[in-house]
C-alpha cells in the first residue's frame, strides 16, 4: 500500500480538518503554477516594458482555450481513479493510471505542433494589437513546446490527488517555480532575449515538475505504481475518463471562447489597456486557484466516497466546501481589491496602466467568491458522476450570457465596467442553477453506483 504519510482516508472521520489539509497544499500549488505565468509578466513588464507585458497577456486566453480540452481529461483521470481507490479495485486504479499516462503523453505531443501552427492565425483572429503580435506568437510558440511536460505533470498529479496525496505535486512546483524565477531573471536580464527568455525559462521548469512527478509515481507503492513498460491504452478506462473529463474539457473551451470574446473586446481599447487587464487579471487568478483547490477537493473527496458507498457524506462533504470557498473568495478577493494599487505596481510601473487595472479589480474581486461556489457545486456533481449536466448549465448561465451580454448590454454602453459587469452576473445565476441541479441528480447518482457496485460484484 501506499506510504501512509501521503496516504488521506476520505471515507470516514471528521471531514472539515481534512478538506482543509487536503486543499492547502493545492491552493499552494495552483498559487505556484500561476507564479510561472506572472514572473513572466514581471520580468518583461519591469525589464522590457509595457508592450511586451501586453505581448504575454494576449496570449493567455487563447493558451487556456486550446489546454482546457485536455486537461479536462484529467479531471476524468482523477474521478476514476478515486472512485476505483474508494471501492479498493486495484487493477482498475492500476490500468487507469497507466492509460492516463499514456493519453498525457500522447495528447502533449500533439499540442506542441497544434500551438506552433495555429499561434499567428489565432492571435490575428482574437485582434492582439499590431503593436505587440509578433511577440505574441514567438512567445506562444516556445510556451506549446512544453505541453508534453505540462500535461504528463497534471495527469500524475491527478492520480496523486484522487489518493490524497497534494503534498508532492506541491513540492515538484516548489522547485520548478525557483527554476522558472531564476531563468526568467537570467534570460532576460542578462541575455536580453524579452519574451523569449521568459517563455524558455517556463519550459524549462515544466520539463523539471513533469520529471519529478514521473519519479514520484515510478516509486509509489500499491495499485498507482507506474511502469513504463504497462503503459497500455485500455479503452474502457479511457471511455470512462472522456464521459467525466471530455465534458469538463468542452466546458473549459466554450468558457474560454468567451474570454477570448472578451479579450478581443479589451484589446479593441488598445495596448495599455490590455496592459492593465493582464495584470489585473493576473491578480485575480491567485484568488481564483485558492478557490479552484475547494473544488477539486469536492471533486476527489466526493469520487472516493461514492466508490466507497459513504452516500450520507457527500452531502457533508458539499456544505463543508461551500464554507471554506466562502470565505476563501471573500477574504483573498476583498484584499487583492484593498491592495490592488500595489499589487499592480509590482508588474508595472505606468500609473495609466495601473489605473486601468484597479477598474477590473473593483468589478470582480468583491464579487469573486460567487465563482468558487458555482464551480464547488460543479465539483460535487462531477464526483457523482454527472458531467454533462454541469457543463450544459455552465455554458448557458456563463458563457452564452456572456457572449449575449457583449452584444447586446454592452453594445448599448461601450465601457470597461459594462464588459467586466458580466462575470459576476452570470456566476450567481450559473451557482442558483447548479444548487437546483445537485438537488434534482443526488439520489438518482447513489441509486446508480449501487447497480456499478452490483455488477462488479457479479462479474
Amino acid at each position: 500500500m501506499l506510504k501512509r504519510s501521503y496516504e488521506m482516508d476520505m471515507c470516514s472521520g471528521p471531514l472539515l480538518g481534512k478538506i482543509l489539509l487536503f486543499a492547502f497544499p493545492l491552493m499552494l500549488s495552483g498559487i505556484l503554477q500561476l507564479l510561472f505565468n506572472a514572473a513572466d509578466i514581471i520580468v518583461v513588464g519591469q525589464f522590457t516594458g509595457s508592450q511586451a507585458m501586453a505581448a504575454v497577456g494576449a496570449t493567455s486566453s487563447l493558451i487556456n482555450l486550446i489546454v482546457n480540452l485536455f486537461i479536462g481529461l484529467s479531471i476524468g483521470t482523477n474521478v476514476l481513479v478515486a472512485r476505483y481507490y474508494g471501492a479498493g479495485d486495484r487493477r482498475d486504479v492500476s490500468e487507469s493510471v497507466h492509460t492516463s499516462i499514456l493519453v498525457a503523453g500522447v495528447c502533449g505531443v500533439g499540442m506542441v505542433f497544434l500551438g506552433i501552427l495555429l499561434a499567428e492565425p489565432l492571435l490575428i483572429l482574437t485582434g492582439a494589437p499590431e503593436d505587440v503580435i509578433d511577440q505574441s506568437v514567438l512567445y506562444m510558440r516556445i510556451y506549446f513546446v512544453g505541453m508534453p511536460a505540462f500535461m504528463l505533470y497534471n495527469f500524475g498529479a491527478a492520480v496523486l490527488r484522487a489518493i490524497g496525496d497534494t503534498r508532492r505535486p506541491l513540492y515538484f512546483l516548489l522547485i520548478a517555480g525557483v527554476i522558472n524565477v531564476i531563468f526568467n531573471l537570467i534570460f532576460v536580464i542578462v541575455f536580453h532575449m524579452g519574451v523569449a527568455g521568459v517563455a524558455i525559462a517556463t519550459v524549462m521548469s515544466q520539463c523539471v515538475s513533469a520529471a519529478l512527478i514521473l519519479y514520484s509515481l515510478c516509486h509509489t507503492p500499491g495499485a498507482c505504481h507506474l511502469r513504463f513498460r504497462l503503459l497500455r491504452f485500455h479503452p474502457d478506462k479511457f471511455l470512462a475518463m472522456l464521459r467525466i473529463g471530455l465534458p469538463a474539457g468542452l466546458q473549459g473551451v466554450i468558457f474560454n471562447i468567451s474570454n477570448v470574446l472578451i479579450q478581443s473586446t479589451v484589446n479593441s481599447f488598445g495596448s495599455l489597456t490590455v496592459a492593465g487587464n493582464t495584470a489585473a487579471s493576473n491578480i485575480e487568478g491567485f484568488v481564483y486557484t485558492s478557490m479552484n483547490s475547494v473544488y477539486q477537493t469536492s471533486l476527489s473527496f466526493t469520487s472516493q466516497n461514492m466508490g466507497a458507498r459513504q452516500y450520507k457524506r457527500v452531502g457533508q462533504i458539499l456544505r463543508r466546501c461551500l464554507l471554506v470557498v466562502t470565505v476563501i473568495g471573500v477574504v483573498m478577493g476583498d484584499g487583492a481589491f484593498l491592495i490592488g494599487r500595489q499589487l499592480l505596481g509590482i508588474y508595472t510601473s505606468d500609473p495609466e496602466v495601473v489605473s486601468l487595472g484597479m477598474e477590473r479589480l473593483s468589478v470582480i474581486c468583491s464579487t469573486y467568491f460567487l465563482c468558487g461556489v458555482m464551480d464547488t457545486f460543479v465539483g460535487s456533481l462531477r464526483g457523482m458522476g454527472y458531467s454533462i449536466m454541469p457543463m450544459l448549465v455552465s455554458l448557458t448561465g456563463a458563457c452564452l450570457m456572456r457572449i449575449i451580454w457583449i452584444f447586446t448590454i454592452f453594445q448599448m454602453e461601450p465601457t470597461l465596467f459594462m464588459l467586466y459587469i458580466s462575470y459576476p452576473i452570470s456566476w450567481a445565476l450559473t451557482a442558483a442553477a447548479h444548487f437546483v441541479c445537485y438537488l434534482a441528480v443526488r439520489k438518482r447518482a447513489f441509486r446508480a453506483q449501487e447497480a456499478r457496485a452490483a455488477q462488479r460484484s457479479a462479474g
